[in-house]
This record gives structure tokens, sequence and C-alpha cells, in this order.
């Protein structure tokens, strides 16, 4: 079993690497859809979130000013990629597994979470789009459903992204080793003359 979550993980990871969005420059339509989810869902913060090996980091973020990242110790979202469907946590303080998070007894003060798994179409949850208050609550069906609607907006946008730069660096042989990593039945060449490599 622990064998098993290992793969998936080193599976998912290297999904998110071939992806070569973490740590890039904000970008207007994931920076439209957290203002979008913060509004919808009627909350002080929202954020795209990518978990990475030993950290979170946000592509996208609103209302939560000057942070980038935070480990993956403490994030909520490592949490809510365990799952194929919304993670909602309506008091932190409530909740065994969150009660002594240093995100909610301290900085920015977390008492409710929602996340959406941002899930690839070959399954890996390679993050989410998450809502936050500061004071506990629920979200409507109506709110939930449209979290769920722009975390697959989200998925979209990251495989648009994704395409145009493949497209920019075709031959980066860097670009092939993270495919490789990511692709579990093996990859094969063919030169002009049909030879394969």
């Amino acid at each position: 079993m622990h064998m098993r979550f290992q793969d998936i993980e080193t599976r998912r990871l290297a999904r998110l690497r071939t992806l070569a969005v973490l740590d890039t420059e904000p970008e207007p339509i994931f920076d439209a859809l957290v203002r979008t989810a913060r509004a919808v869902c009627g909350v002080p913060i929202a954020l795209i979130s990518l978990v990475d090996a030993q950290r979170q980091w946000f592509k996208a973020s609103s209302g939560l000013d000057g942070v980038c990242e935070t480990s993956r110790e403490v994030s909520f979202c490592s949490h809510a990629i365990a799952s194929d469907d919304l993670m909602e946590v309506p008091d932190a303080l409530a909740d065994a597994r969150f009660a002594l998070n240093p995100l909610v007894t301290g900085e920015p003060k977390v008492r409710f979470y929602a996340g959406m798994p941002i899930t690839m179409p070959e399954g890996e949850r390679i993050g989410t789009l998450c809502v936050i208050d500061r004071e506990p609550r629920t979200l409507s069906a109506v709110q939930r459903e449209a979290l769920r609607d722009l975390a697959e907006v989200v998925k979209q946008a990251l495989l648009q992204r994704e395409h145009a730069h493949y497209l920019e660096i075709i031959g980066d042989s860097s670009r092939f080793k993270a495919i490789s990593d990511a692709t579990p039945l093996g990859i094969f060449h063919a030169d002009v003359a049909g030879a394969l490599t």
C-alpha cells in the first residue's frame, strides 16, 4: 500500500513538473479565476495552490498579499488532493487535523477552508482551487458547484499554458526527461527514415 502511494506521488510530482508552471510570474487568467472564486464564495481569500514535494506554491492569490508559498507540512491543500472531490472544513479549530495548525493558530487565522482538487486528464491531482475565511462557515450547494466548475477552468488554463510552453521549447532535453518520468508506459522516437529509438 505504501509503495502504491509512493508511485502515485512520484507520478503526480512528475506531472506537476511537466506543466512548467512552478515559480512563474502572475498571469491574468489565473488571477481572474481566484478573484471570481473569492467573489462567488463570499470569502476574503482564494488561491490556486500547487502542491510540490515540500511546499505548496500559489500560482494565483486574492486576499493573501505577500505570501507565495507555505510548507506542505501545514498545507490544507495536501489533505484536499487526497480525494477527487471538494474538501470543506467548516471550522478548522473544531477539526482535529487542523486545530493546532500554525495557519489556524497564527496568520492568516484560517477557520474555514474549501478546496477543489485540480485534476489532470490522467488523474494526477496537482493542487487545488481553494477559498478561505477567517470565520467558521459552510458553502451553499451553488457555491460548491461553482468552485468545482472554476477548478475545471483552472485545469484547462494550465493545459493550454503547458501546450504553448511546449511549442516554445520543442527539443529541450529537460522537457523530454520530465515527460518520460511522468509516462508509465515509456516513450519511443522515430526518425525520418522510420528507425525507432
